[in-house]
């Protein structure tokens, strides 16, 4: 039995059932689960001060493209919409290959991790020169982050009306058997799990109806969730009008793309009814704020889609259309888009950050994970409130309006990921260095 105490944290934030609050407070995790939270807590494993600290449930990443922190700022994608954004993209990353995967992945991974991220989904629709999603799932394995990577897929093609190149499609029933495949050798259902393996199929735009419809049926008979991207902006949206004769929205219906079993990423252009089909179904979805402003998607309902009930988590998105990959900054843009779209008072700091911890959990059907409750994954992200980011708070909680960025101690399942804000568990100097390596080479 190994037991840790994070003793004496100026504020805890339990984003528990009843968002308690707790000050001068204890955190007692044992074999990886949060046995105790008080005061005056004992132990006689390791103890970690944490005065002068606010700690916070992990944060939880719903929506990222790892092997784009490879391809960040690329010129001519830098100022384009969605659409031209990727024309530019795509011939690049055709040519990735299985390092290139697992390099970026352990990067985009780690900048995640020094975030206060404990919890990321990915989401890997393209497979060139012999990549796998294995790449990624061993970069995760190794850093240490819980992990919910994603079997995407792109089956057309440009000649066949879609977006991507034809080198970066698949055939349909070779992506069925590689769903099965991975889904089989590393979806772990178990609470407490480090891997659990969804099913993507990429975008109304890059797949078929009948991959989509065939990607569902596969993923209840496996038990794993469903992902894709949806009414991401206007260009989406006359998309799905002209092709399919619908609004995204009753285009997931009608394949079986709803219910708690399914998050979507972006629906920034999603209307009442969607809202309410979201709400009533459970559907999740994934918001990417500083993704949508950096491609002038505009910004997403999320005022109206937590006040209906739609289950809400935040995704930074790939680093090509972010460029960073920093989740308390995204956590802080959800916040101050709702306040631009709906007033200073249509979002506070403390329900950013619940959706960005608690929130993120139950999108991803991780009740286990995203509150410090007894008895809950020991998942947790300890913030240094002693320094000139909230120098002269009055409020040092309020860690979105002014507080660091940048996580002082990260455990994962009680292990320690990040000690005073330093990478653990890899060499990240030496990661680096070979992604900027793999990247001039890109470059060439």
């Amino acid at each position: 039995m190994s037991e840790i105490i994070i003793r004496n944290a100026d504020c805890i934030l339990t984003m528990d059932a009843e968002r308690r609050e707790l000050s001068g407070a204890d955190i007692l995790i044992r074999d990886g689960v949060v046995a105790a939270i008080g005061q005056g807590l004992v132990t006689t494993g390791a103890v970690h001060e944490a005065r002068g600290c606010v700690v916070t449930p992990g944060l939880v990443n719903t929506h990222h493209h790892l092997y784009q922190s490879l391809t960040r700022a690329v010129p001519g994608g830098q100022d384009a919409l969605l659409f031209g954004w990727l024309k530019t993209l795509y011939p690049i990353w055709s040519r990735f290959g299985p390092e290139e995967m697992f390099v970026s992945a352990q990067i985009g991974l780690a900048e995640l991790a020094l975030s206060g991220c404990t919890l990321s989904s990915d989401h890997l629709y393209l497979y060139p020169n012999g990549a796998r999603l294995d790449d990624t799932i061993a970069a995760a394995t190794e850093l240490g982050l819980r992990f919910h990577p994603t079997r995407g897929a792109m089956s057309i093609g440009e000649s066949a009306g879609g977006l991507p190149p034809d080198t970066l499609v698949e055939g349909e029933a070779a992506i069925l058997d590689d769903m099965i495949r991975v889904v089989d050798a590393y979806h772990d259902a178990g609470e407490g799990s480090m891997c659990r393996v969804g099913l993507a199929p990429c975008s109304p735009f890059s797949v078929s109806r009948e991959l989509m419809r065939n990607a569902a049926l596969l993923a209840r008979d496996k038990g794993v969730m469903l992902h894709t991207h949806l009414a991401e902006n206007d260009e989406d949206i006359a998309y799905s009008l002209a092709q399919f004769g619908c609004l995204p929205g009753q285009y997931a219906e009608d394949l079986g793309w709803i219910g708690p079993d399914v998050w979507h990423a972006h629906c920034v252009k999603l209307d009442e009814a969607e809202i309410d089909l979201f709400a009533r179904s459970r559907t999740g979805v994934a918001h990417c704020p500083c993704s949508n402003c950096r491609l002038g998607s505009g910004i997403a309902p999320v005022r109206a889609m937590r006040d209906a009930g739609v289950p809400v988590g935040l995704g930074v998105d790939g680093s090509a259309s972010n460029d960073s990959g920093n989740l308390m900054g995204e956590a802080r843009q959800a916040m101050l888009l709702q306040r631009v779209a709906r007033g200073a008072n249509a979002m506070s700091a403390r329900e950013a950050l619940e959706i960005a911890t608690r929130g993120g959990a139950d999108v991803l059907g991780r009740p286990d994970c995203g509150r410090l409750e007894l008895g809950k994954r020991a998942d947790i992200a300890v913030w240094d409130v002693s320094g000139i980011d909230s120098a002269g708070s009055w409020d040092p909680a309020a860690l979105l309006l002014a507080g660091p960025t940048r996580v002082k101690h990260l455990f994962v399942e009680g292990r320690q990921i990040v000690r005073d804000g330093q990478i653990t568990t890899i060499d990240l100097p030496r990661m680096i260095e070979r992604q900027n390596s793999l990247a001039r080479t890109l470059m060439g």
